[in-house]
């Protein structure tokens, strides 16, 4: 725990806030499969639009760039969030329209720069399901044209946009899974309250079911063993925690454990698709880690780690031969490098810093926190303090994540970064409900919207004030989605806790935001009235832990950020308490962007939105 000695050094300088928030001049890097070429996304701005990003090509020769970049794509409203290759010659993406979610995949040949949306359907939802390395001209897609609640996959050729139906949806299917040939193998069905793991031999057979558990409980194929007979999962059956696990269709009901934390869940498991082994696990305790099944993966991340000594290193991309590869170094202070790696010569190029604007040895180390609920329950955190500071009567922001069935981890975060430069001290914590710390510890936070999960932010910054950390008179809660719902709730049901509050995105009223949910998510709607509350049977208490419902309580000065086309947190939830303070002349500055959904993409956007937060923090907690 930090001591009360008084600092080593002088606060560091304050960065401009657009250093931390804008995208990289360069960043995204891809492999081709081939290992000949780079794609990369950096920032353009075309025909008077703002800049966005867009993807980029280069040729690779020896392990480096050369000759210029191209430019492939020219999106103007967005930026592209994400893309990778499809073979040597075509690289797919997503595109939404102002924050929508009702994503198109797009295919753009990197030779010619000819593009093709394969799913142009307005108001539908796609996404890849397989890209079937193995078909230079196919890859499999799932869409809900042909019904908004439910996806069906289909084999779409990247080159036409040719489609053609390989598993239609029987109406109650949330997830399909391939096998390594790329033949749709196995689905999970939910009614909300159970699930059905479906599974077929071959494409040309019916689905039989294979396993019924309660929702509480997961069995989450993760791919296929490399006979394709059975199938690598995560699993919880019969215990707390998830684990690998391999299922044999014949005998379902009896797993072989292949690895296991008893502390947290596994997050995921690799394979090595040329050499057809399991490669490694990876799980969060307090920092990342790996568990290696294969010694020439464990070789290859020690020889990184030496190569890059004081960061963590990940692996975000590799060819065909799995012998170069994109690689990413980065710790809590920094988003770091990319690097190209040639592991046959060991020789290692600088692609890019991420953010070389904000000097790495200026900002804040996360500190990995635990702390005891008022019923017992160990919370785990993460706590920031400013650097150069005295760690005693410090303004302080508390930010619990979003989700609610997600978790903080430890790492790079812009926004902690950014709020320890301008004086603050920054508290995450992993409430009852967050995900990762086993079944048990997200099952105490069911019901709990309001209240016990509630408790544990509480809990976190009476911790803060009993460390002597935090100056109680200057405690501020920001949080976006479920955590501009706790901000929300803290500011209604604790009014006397904070100072200033910041809710970005979130949700106000239980019984409004279930009713406009996007139509894919009815499947799930039974669950989330289990988990949740059921707006009839559990009124009551839905009615109580609504903060738009309290809006009498709050007199925390509050800003509120919202997207217009959110379809997860509806903007009519931002809309009624800002309505109803404003009635009660409580202060609350309101930022709507009709150009977003649930959350700020576009950096003009982003910039806005910080810039309106930081003033704001300023004013009331007066670091």
């Amino acid at each position: 725990m930090p001591n009360a000695t008084s600092p080593a050094r002088r606060p560091p300088p304050l960065y401009p806030l657009k250093d931390f928030f804008r995208n990289p001049d360069r960043g995204f890097f891809r492999l081709s499969d081939d290992g000949k070429t780079l794609g990369f996304m950096q920032p353009v701005a075309l025909d008077d639009h703002p800049p966005r990003m867009n993807i980029h090509v280069q040729a690779l020769q020896d392990g480096r760039p050369v000759g210029a970049p191209r430019r492939l794509t020219g999106e103007t409203a967005r930026d592209i969030s994400n893309f990778f290759w499809k073979g040597a010659d075509i690289v797919l993406y997503q595109k939404d329209f102002g924050g929508d979610e009702n994503f198109h995949v797009l295919a753009v040949n990197a030779h010619t720069g000819a593009a093709h949306d394969l799913t142009p359907y307005p108001g539908v939802r796609a996404g890849i399901e397989d890209d079937l390395p193995d078909d230079p001209d196919h890859v499999l897609i799932s869409h809900n044209q042909r019904d908004p609640q439910v996806f069906d996959v289909y084999r779409v050729n990247v080159r036409t946009g040719a489609a053609v139906l390989v598993a239609q949806n029987p109406g109650n299917v949330v997830g399909w899974q391939t096998d390594h040939a790329g033949k749709v193998r196995a689905a999970l069905t939910s009614d909300g309250l159970e699930t059905t793991l479906l599974y077929r031999d071959d494409e040309g057979a019916p689905f039989r079911p294979l396993i019924t558990t309660d929702y509480r409980t997961t069995v989450s194929p993760a791919f296929f063993t490399f006979d394709d007979r059975k199938f690598y999962a995560l699993s919880n059956r019969g215990r707390d925690t998830l684990a690998l696990v391999i299922i044999d269709p014949a005998a379902p009901d009896a797993e072989e454990l292949v690895y296991a934390t008893d502390q947290v869940d596994l997050d995921a498991a690799g394979y090595s698709r040329k050499r057809r082994v399991l490669t490694l696990a990876a799980y969060q305790t307090d920092k990342p880690r790996r568990h290696y099944f294969d010694a020439h993966t464990e070789a290859l991340y020690r020889q990184l780690e030496t190569l890059l000594p004081g960061y963590d290193v990940a692996l975000q991309g590799w060819n065909r031969d799995e012998d170069t590869f994109i690689v990413a170094a980065y710790n809590d202070r920094t988003p770091g490098a990319r690097y190209l790696f040639q592991s046959v010569t060991g020789a290692l190029h600088k692609l890019a810093d991420i953010n070389p604007s904000i000097p790495e040895a200026d900002m804040a180390p996360v500190r990995p926190i635990q702390y005891t609920s008022r019923d017992g329950l160990i919370i785990h955190g993460y706590l920031t303090l400013p650097a150069g500071r005295e760690p005693r009567g410090l303004p302080c922001i508390v930010n619990p994540h979003g989700g609610p069935w997600a978790r903080d981890g430890w790492g790079y975060n812009p926004e902690i970064q950014f709020l320890a430069n301008r004086g603050f001290c920054v508290l995450q914590m992993n409430f009852r409900g967050s995900t990762g710390y086993g079944r048990r510890f997200w099952e105490a936070g069911f019901g709990q919207w309001g209240l016990a999960m509630q408790d544990d932010i509480t809990d976190g910054v009476r911790w803060l004030i009993d460390q002597g950390i935090a100056d109680p008179a200057r405690i501020g809660i920001y949080g976006g989605s479920y955590g501009g719902y706790a901000t929300l709730a803290g500011i209604a049901f604790t009014p006397d806790l904070y100072a200033a509050a910041v809710d970005y995105v979130g949700v106000s009223n239980l019984f409004t935001f279930m009713n406009t949910i996007p139509p894919y998510w009815k499947p799930l709607l039974a669950k989330m009235h289990d988990m949740v509350g059921h707006p009839e049977r559990d009124r009551e208490r839905l009615a109580a832990t609504s903060p738009a419902l309290h809006v009498n309580r709050i007199r925390t000065p509050l800003l509120i950020a919202q997207g217009a086309q959110d379809p997860r947190v509806n903007k009519a939830e931002s809309d009624q308490v800002v309505q109803a303070l404003r009635e009660r002349g409580v202060e609350v500055e309101y930022l709507v962007k009709d150009n977003e959904g649930h959350g700020f993409h576009n950096d003009e956007n982003k910039f806005e939105f910080y810039a309106a937060m930081e003033a704001f923090f300023v004013e009331h907690l007066k670091p």
